[in-house]
């Protein structure tokens, strides 16, 4: 059996995890296993083991990159190979193309949109819907349709009153 991260050598180090039903199991040859530290139980985590595996072979096989530096902490993407942390906030932007692959298979995107309250949530709609029959009404008044710029009015007019009763409460 090869090792999973050189895939060159034979794999003396196996390694299974098993957490709730699930089962992990990493194959490594002698040399990867000590730059991983498997050889010190206290100084490697198999999750951390396993991202930095996923992600080395992401960043190749987006190819390129070897060369980027952080402007802001000088982390290398030797660096992410090896911890399989970025080092700064600035490393994002820096390795933003190598890792926008990892990070879609790891995440249901690369952009975090978060959770939003309720409250805000419908204030929000309410703000777009009035901004959408704002846009609506201007064009119905250039294209002078006076009847449903009328009706637009009023239905603007009826969600704005709708929103204040709403922020009183």
């Amino acid at each position: 059996m090869l090792c999973c991260i050189c895939k060159e050598k034979e794999a003396t180090v196996h390694l299974t995890q098993i957490a709730g039903d699930k089962m992990q199991k990493v194959d490594l040859c002698e040399e990867c296993a000590k730059t991983k530290g498997v050889n010190d139980p206290t100084g490697f985590s198999l999750a951390d083991l396993l991202l930095g595996l996923g992600a080395a072979q992401e960043i190749d096989q987006a190819g390129g990159g070897s060369g980027l530096k952080c402007p802001a902490c000088g982390f290398t993407q030797a660096d992410f190979k090896k911890a399989g942390r970025l080092g700064c906030p600035a490393c994002y932007e820096t390795f933003s193309e190598p890792l926008g692959g990892l990070l879609k298979t790891m995440h249901k995107g690369t952009r975090h949109v978060g959770k939003v309250p309720e409250s805000l949530r419908q204030t929000l709609d309410l703000s777009d819907r009035i901004k959408n029959l704002q846009k609506r009404l201007t064009k119905a008044i250039e294209g002078e349709d006076f009847e449903k710029a009328a009706v637009l009015r009023d239905e603007i007019k009826q969600i704005t009153a709708r929103a204040a009763s709403a922020t009183a409460s």
